[in-house]
């Protein structure tokens, strides 16, 4: 078994993301219903899923990117990494349209919530799945129920939140709330994980090109910007 540690850095960076991610989501969801056209309402939608699916997952690979083992080397399986990023992104989607769609009601609410939130858990696992390396990954059943459920109930609260009919600041504490949830399913999901050394369990498929305090920032800058842009 072996353990690692945090960049304090990089999950302040993580959790900024998030409620970064969650703001926008949040303006351009509330702008669903309000458009005057299927074409308009289906351009919202799509903006929406993507600064909220594509920001969860930039939060949970800079949040990766910012735990550390020293002497062990990591990588990502493309293939794996971008699954995840599609998988939030899509279970985003359909959340938000079926409750759009909707005409109030806490059945479609949760309903939907319950698929967004096992897709964003699915999401961080695919991730996970995806790091290569010298050790072999185990879960702790316990902790991994926890993150599930936080998933859970923050996609019902997104949700909620993104079709409620608030000003600048009820959105802006509802993003730190939502930023926050994210980022605490994710460490949850982190802290239920545990790496037994086994060098035959996997392998880096190449020497590492960028450190991973660089490759975050990188991550970071564009996520931003392309928020930045969907404002």
């Amino acid at each position: 078994m072996t353990s690692g540690t945090y960049d304090t850095t990089l999950v302040i960076l993580s959790i900024l993301i998030a409620i970064a991610a969650s703001y926008t989501a949040l303006d351009l969801a509330g702008r669903i219903k309000a458009a005057s056209g299927g074409i308009a309402a289906g351009s919202w939608l799509i903006t929406a899923a993507l600064a909220m699916g594509g920001g969860i997952w930039s939060m949970h690979f800079v949040a990766m990117l910012a735990f550390q083992m020293p002497g062990m080397e990591v990588s990502y399986d493309v293939g794996l990494t971008i699954l995840s990023l599609l998988l939030a992104i899509v279970v985003t989607g359909i959340g938000f349209f079926v409750v759009s769609r909707s005409n109030g009601g806490w059945v479609p609410l949760i309903a939907s919530g319950v698929l967004m939130g096992v897709g964003i858990a699915g999401m961080h696992y695919t991730g996970m799945a995806g790091m290569q390396m010298p050790a072999r990954l185990g879960y702790n059943p316990v902790w991994v129920t926890a993150s599930v459920l936080i998933a859970i109930v923050a996609a019902i609260a997104a949700l909620w939140l993104a079709f409620a009919r608030t000003g600048f600041l009820q959105k802006a504490l509802a993003s730190v709330f939502m930023g926050a949830a994210v980022s605490g399913m994710h460490y949850t999901g982190m802290l239920a994980a545990t790496y037994s050394l086994d060098h035959a369990a996997g392998h880096v498929l190449a020497p590492a090109t960028f450190t991973p305090l660089g490759l975050a920032l990188g991550i970071a800058a564009a996520t931003f910007f392309i928020l930045g842009l969907a404002l």
